[in-house]
C-alpha cells in the first residue's frame, strides 16, 4: 500500500475508535494492527506487539517518569503543597495578595512536579475556596489557578519535555534548563495579567484580606523541602552528577523523608500516593508503549519521512510550516490531552520541523508551551475541568474559560518571543555547555 493510504487509513481508524470511546492507548493498538498484518505474519505480528508493549519499559530514562509522578503524589498528599500557598500569601503585603500567591505557589510546585494536572490539584484544591470566601472574582480565581498549572510543564522537572526528548532523542537535561527562562518570564507576565486584571475590573480583587499569617515554622516547613528538592534535581543534571533518572529517584526518596519529617505525611498519605502513581503509570504505560507500536508502523511504511519530503518539495518557509504545526495542535489540543498528542503526533511531525531548520531542543520548549495552550483550550482542556470540579457550586466551566482567556494570550505572546528571540530558550543551555 502506498504510504498515505496507509497514514490516512491508520488515522481515520484511531479517530474513529476515539469517537466510539475506546480508551485511546487501545485506540492505538487497535489502528496499528491491521497494517501490521499487512506486512508481517499473524504469529510475526503477535510477537512484534509483545516486544513492543514489554520492550519499551527496558528504556532506563523512562524509570524517571513514574519517580516523578510519585513525587508530586507526595507532596500533594502532605502539608508541603498547602502551605507552599499558605506562606505565599500571607507574607506578601500587595493587594491581590492570593492571586500573585497563587502564581508563585504553581511556579514553586512546578519546580519539584512535571504534571499540569496534580499541580492545579495540589495548589487549587487549596486557594480555589479561599480566594473565593475572601471576595476574589470567580473568573480571576479559577483563571489564576488554571493558567498557574500549566508552569509545571514548562519549569523542570517537565513530564512533558521528558516524553519529548524520548520520543525525539534529545538530551533531557538541556530541554529542562531550556524551558527555565521562558518559565520565569511566563510567571512575570502571569504577574502583569492580575495586576492589570486589578486595575480594570478592581471588584474581583478585594481591598482587605483576612488571613491568618503563617508561622515561620511552618513556612519554613514548605519552602524547605521545595527548595532542597528543587536544587537537588537542577544542579545534579545539569552538573552532570546524575541522570535524570538518578535524580529523580534521589529527589523522591529525599521527598518521602521530608513529607514524613516536615510535612505531615501518614502511611495512608502514602499508600494513596503509591496506588494513584500505580494508575497514572497503568495509563502512560500503556499509552506509551502502544505509541511505539502506531509508531513502529507508521516508520515501516516510511510515513514521517514521506511527509516531511512532501512539505519540503512545496517550498514552504521555516515560519510558515513552524505556524501550521502550532495552529494544527491548538486545534488538536481541543480534543486530545498533551500525553496522547505527543506519542500519537510527534513522530511525524518532529522531522519535518529538523527539515525545516529548526532547533529541536527549542523546538522542545516551543511544543510544550503549545501543550499548555491545549490544557486551556474547550472541550478537552485538562486544567478547565480540573479546577471547576473543586468548586461546583460556586464557578462553572464558562467562568473558568473566560477567567483563563487572558493568560492564553500570555502563552501566545510568549510563543511569538520564542520565534523571534531563539536565545530566550537556548542561551542557558549554551552556557550550561
Amino acid at each position: 500500500m502506498e504510504w498515505y493510504v496507509v497514514g490516512l487509513g491508520m488515522l481515520g481508524l484511531l479517530m474513529g475508535f476515539i469517537i466510539i470511546g475506546l480508551p485511546i492507548p487501545f485506540a492505538l493498538a487497535a489502528a496499528s494492527i491491521p497494517f501490521l498484518l499487512d506486512i508481517l505474519s499473524l504469529k510475526s505480528s503477535l510477537v512484534t506487539v509483545e516486544l513492543k508493549l514489554w520492550g519499551v519499559w527496558f528504556d532506563y530514562i523512562l524509570l524517571a517518569v513514574p519517580l516523578f509522578v510519585f513525587l508530586g503524589e507526595l507532596i500533594g498528599r502532605s502539608s508541603i503543597g498547602p502551605n507552599l500557598y499558605w506562606f505565599m500569601h500571607s507574607k506578601l503585603p500587595l493587594r491581590g495578595a492570593a492571586a500573585y500567591g497563587s502564581i508563585g505557589a504553581c511556579a514553586g510546585f512546578g519546580a519539584v512536579c512535571g504534571s499540569s494536572m496534580v499541580g492545579s490539584l495540589t495548589i487549587g484544591g487549596v486557594a480555589l475556596p479561599q480566594m473565593l470566601k475572601l471576595g476574589y472574582g470567580k473568573r480571576l480565581s479559577s483563571g489564576v489557578l488554571a493558567a498557574g498549572g500549566t508552569l509545571s510543564v514548562l519549569l523542570p522537572p517537565s513530564l512533558i519535555l521528558l516524553f519529548y526528548g524520548i520520543v525525539t532523542d534529545q538530551s533531557i537535561g538541556s530541554l529542562f534548563i531550556a524551558g527555565v527562562v521562558p518559565g520565569l518570564v511566563l510567571v512575570t507576565m502571569f504577574f502583569i495579567i492580575v495586576a492589570v486584571w486589578g486595575k480594570v475590573a478592581p471588584q474581583d480583587i478585594p481591598g482587605q484580606e483576612s488571613i491568618q499569617p503563617i508561622p515561620w515554622l511552618v513556612a519554613l516547613s514548605a519552602l524547605t523541602p521545595v527548595m532542597i528538592i528543587g536544587l537537588v534535581i537542577t544542579i545534579s543534571i545539569y552538573a552532570g552528577i546524575a541522570t535524570p533518572t538518578e535524580a529523580a529517584a534521589v529527589s523522591s526518596v529525599i521527598t518521602l523523608i521530608m513529607a514524613f519529617c516536615f510535612g505531615g505525611l501518614r502511611w495512608e498519605g502514602l499508600l494513596e500516593s503509591l496506588k494513584s502513581t500505580m494508575q497514572t503509570m497503568g495509563y502512560l504505560g500503556l499509552l506509551l508503549s502502544s505509541g511505539v507500536l502506531f509508531g513502529f508502523v507508521m516508520t515501516y511504511h516510511q510515513i514521517p519521512q514521506q511527509f516531511t519530503q512532501l512539505f519540503v518539495e512545496m517550498d514552504l518557509s521555516p515560519y510558515a510550516v513552524l505556524a501550521m504545526i502550532v495552529v494544527f495542535y491548538i486545534i488538536l489540543g481541543m480534543f486530545l490531552e498533551p500525553v496522547s498528542m505527543t506519542f500519537i503526533t510527534l513522530p511525524t511531525l518532529f522531522p519535518l520541523v529538523h527539515a525545516a531548520g529548526f532547533d529541536l531542543i527549542w523546538f522542545g520548549v516551543v511544543y510544550t508551551i503549545t501543550m499548555e495552550i491545549a490544557v486551556l483550550t474547550p472541550p478537552v482542556g485538562l486544567n478547565l475541568f480540573v479546577i471547576q470540579s473543586l468548586a461546583r457550586d460556586d464557578v462553572t466551566i464558562g467562568d473558568v474559560i473566560v477567567g483563563c482567556v487572558p493568560f492564553i494570550f500570555a502563552l501566545v505572546i510568549l510563543l511569538l518571543l520564542l520565534v523571534g528571540l531563539p536565545d530566550t530558550a537556548l542561551w542557558l543551555p549554551e552556557l550550561m555547555e
